[in-house]
């Protein structure tokens, strides 16, 4: 019986809460599903969401370097650019590329460095 793998969930690496929360939340529309934090005045470790989508994010200095990049499949590409074009959001406006193997490509920029690219194949 052949090993199967049921979920990838990347782990990345922020530095502030409140600019994790504008960026993910408020920009990208994401939801928190927990956080997680061992005492008071300690890094804390957060998932967030948006339908299939998990991603953790970390203040923790061992769990992830900054500037990782993440690629999501993503059906309605088109419609998530209007979406998060209409917010307006002041440090990231992206644009959506066709890419030379015809695929089309939305990437973001969070505060800390990493990137994910929002990808739907030709």
């Amino acid at each position: 019986m052949p090993i199967e793998f049921t979920r990838t969930i990347p782990i990345l690496r922020i530095f502030s809460l409140e600019k994790a929360r504008e960026f993910y939340l408020d920009w990208l529309g994401f939801k928190v599903d927990w956080e997680h934090q061992f005492e008071e005045n300690m890094p804390k470790y957060i998932q967030v969401s948006r339908g299939n989508l998990i991603l953790h994010l970390s203040e923790h200095h061992g769990d992830a370097c900054p500037g990782s990049t993440v690629l999501v499949e993503i059906e309605d590409i088109e419609e998530f650019h209007r979406e998060i074009s209409a917010k307006n959001y002041t440090h990231n406006r992206p644009g959506l590329q066709i890419t030379p193997w015809k695929a089309k490509l939305v990437e973001v920029h969070d505060p800390f460095g990493n990137r994910i690219r929002f990808h739907k194949s030709a």
